[in-house]
């Protein structure tokens, strides 16, 4: 009797806990946990993407370059969508039925339970006619978002674009991007694409059966805020940017322009460029096939992108690397008449230069001179000993850039090319070239190519005497303006600072009396070389280097200007407007000199395709005279 007893407490007990247990938990459920509400009034909840706003690009002194505009998507859920005069939501929203009919068909096919855009990007001005009427349609709702917009309509080529996000974007990326994603495709906007980009919010609305919003849930308890991406301090300058931009309307060719104490660009002009508005908005599809298909390639990085022989800017490398090996020294002298023998080829100098040391050299562009100095750097072991010499040639170049990418801050950098000793085997066979068979490098041509951004660097070696930084774009990342600590690098070239001194004095000469004397600015010393770029499919390309002012210099600049001709025509004195601008604020030079310079189209003329923009340049004899007054003797013969 007793164990009766006691089998039947036990059971009473066991059931006593487990109704304690069922209580307890009811009670979690019905009062303290409500996450079993959010369940059950799942039919009446929304959750609402919130976008977060992209980081903002600002130019070096603070003045917006890209920023946000407010836009809306109209959403659909197909479940919920009840019938409604499809033709008056059409006028509405400005498509035709089967316009309705195909975006119907796309959101049935991403899912029937599932909100996806109807109708995308529509401005703050157009949604104001629809917002009052969107309720009248159940399964429809807004959704708020930004996109770009760029004030200015500047440096195109720089900023880059956006785009959303497609079905192999969003599975390249493994599902962090999502329908309605924009991403960074080119420029800034992808290399720093993580940084821009922010981190989406979430919210969750309240609506009743037709959709309308009655508040949010749980006092936005469950919801997520989106995080706005950095802001990024560009390091280019506004003013010289959209003169420089100006300068090269109906011009094919970059201008870059670099800061030599930091590496930090303060132009970067690619053209012909394009507004970087139309890479927004509906119309964009449209715009980026008529880009696509200009046959002058604006979608072209060219700074990066386009790569030349530097032609005659490349003599004072060989000058530093021959000063550096005690092969010459800045008194050395070689004797011009008009020509250089390479072998059985002759060299043509454009000038009878008679005796000619360094200075001189750089000054009047001494082709004879410079074949001579490459001759003694090759010929250094012997004639017939060129390989070791070729290679330590070779590596003496690359120290100042060449050959290899510099790792700009921005997607699809070039490399350029410096021809390794393995291509002149195959060439001419192995161990069966001199230095006459190369000779065309000592003066920037052959197989030697730069991109305008290395010839730019090669000025900042110079203008530092013997180094220089990574060049970038992004001068400083977020509120507390962080600077990535690779652009704090310095990258030597390997020449010692007192060789650089002679080879400046030359390149001094060259813009007060030499080459360039027609762009000498007020008050300002600037160090340059003229180049001639020989190009096999048209007119020569107008080459200029230069930076400013000679001690403690604060610029450094590339000009390429191609079908342009003699580097003192049109990349001298583009190169020396930008420079008085930065240095002074103003350009001393007449208005009308300028806006000659603006007018002037060079646009080549392609096979099959007239001429872009064939107006013809200003033609006003005395303006042109003005550009090129003190050199109606010299243009014709030099670089």
């Amino acid at each position: 009797m007793n164990s009766f007893f006691a089998r039947r407490f036990v059971v009473q007990s066991i059931f006593i806990v487990v109704t304690l247990l069922l209580l307890s938990r009811l009670f979690y459920i019905q009062v303290i946990d409500d996450s079993y509400v959010l369940s059950g009034k799942n039919n009446v909840l929304r959750r609402v993407i919130k976008f977060p706003a992209r980081g903002s690009i600002m130019d070096r002194t603070g003045k917006p370059l890209a920023q946000n505009e407010p836009v809306y998507d109209i959403m659909v859920i197909p479940r919920e969508v009840k019938a409604f005069d499809t033709l008056e939501f059409c006028r509405l929203l400005n498509i035709d039925k089967e316009g309705f009919d195909k975006r119907m068909k796309k959101a049935r096919t991403y899912s029937p339970n599932l909100a996806s855009p109807f109708e995308k990007l529509i401005s703050a001005r157009d949604f104001a006619a629809i917002q009052e009427k969107l309720s009248d349609y159940p399964g429809f709702f807004k959704q708020s978002r930004t996109v770009r917009a760029y004030p200015d309509s500047v440096a195109a080529h720089f900023l880059g674009y956006t785009l959303e996000a497609n079905q192999a974007i969003i599975e390249k990326f493994g599902g962090y991007y999502r329908p309605g994603d924009f991403i960074g495709i080119a420029g800034v906007e992808k290399s720093y694409e993580e940084l821009l980009r922010g981190q989406r919010g979430v919210e969750n609305v309240l609506v009743d059966a037709r959709g309308r919003p009655k508040g949010i849930f749980a006092e936005g308890k469950y919801d997520t805020a989106a995080v706005a991406g950095d802001r990024l301090k560009s390091s280019l300058d506004l003013r010289i940017q959209k003169l420089g931009e100006q300068l090269m309307a109906n011009k094919v060719g970059s201008i870059v322009a670099i800061e030599p104490a930091t590496g930090e660009i303060l132009a970067f002009v690619s053209s012909p460029s394009y507004d970087p508005n139309l890479m927004v908005g509906h119309d964009r599809g449209k715009h980026v096939a008529a880009l696509n298909k200009d046959p002058y390639k604006p979608l072209l990085v060219r700074p990066v992108g386009a790569w030349y022989s530097p032609g005659s800017s490349f003599k004072p490398l060989d000058a530093l690397i021959a000063l550096q090996e005690g092969l010459i020294t800045p008194s050395t002298t070689f004797f011009c008449p008009g020509y250089y023998m390479a072998g059985n080829h002759r060299v043509a100098c454009e000038h009878t230069d008679g005796t000619t040391d360094m200075t001189k050299a750089i000054k009047m562009s001494c082709n004879t001179y410079f074949c001579n100095t490459f001759e003694k750097l090759i010929n250094k072991n012997g004639p017939k000993s060129t390989r070791n010499s070729f290679i330590d040639w070779r590596k003496r170049v690359a120290a100042f850039g060449l050959g290899d990418k510099l790792n700009v801050d921005l997607p699809f950098e070039r490399k350029g090319n410096v021809p390794t000793d393995e291509h002149y085997d195959k060439v001419f066979g192995k161990n069966r070239w001199r230095a006459s068979s190369v000779m065309s490098l000592a003066i920037g041509q052959g197989e030697l190519l730069a991109t305008p951004l290395q010839l730019a660097n090669i000025e900042c070696v110079i203008a530092n005497r013997g180094y220089y930084y990574t060049p970038h774009l992004i001068k400083s990342i977020g509120e507390k303006e962080i600077v990535k600590p690779e652009f704090r690098v310095r990258h030597n070239a390997g020449i010692d600072a007192r060789h650089f001194e002679p080879v400046i004095n030359g390149m001094q000469q060259v813009v007060e009396s030499g080459t360039a004397a027609a762009v000498r600015i007020p008050n300002i010393i600037m160090c340059g070389k003229t180049g001639t770029v020989q190009n096999n499919r048209g007119k020569n390309h107008s080459v200029f280097v230069a930076f400013a002012p000679r001690d403690n210099p604060k610029i450094a600049i590339a000009v390429v200007v191609e079908n342009a001709g003699y580097g003192s025509s049109y990349a001298a004195p583009i190169a020396s407007y930008l420079v008085e601008l930065y240095l002074t604020g103003n350009i001393s030079r007449p208005k009308s000199e300028v806006d000659w310079m603006k007018q002037a189209n060079l646009m080549p003329a392609l096979k099959g395709v007239p001429a872009k923009n064939a107006k013809p340049a200003n033609s006003d004899s005395l303006v042109r005279d003005s550009i090129r007054k003190g050199l109606k003797t010299v243009t014709a013969k030099t670089r």
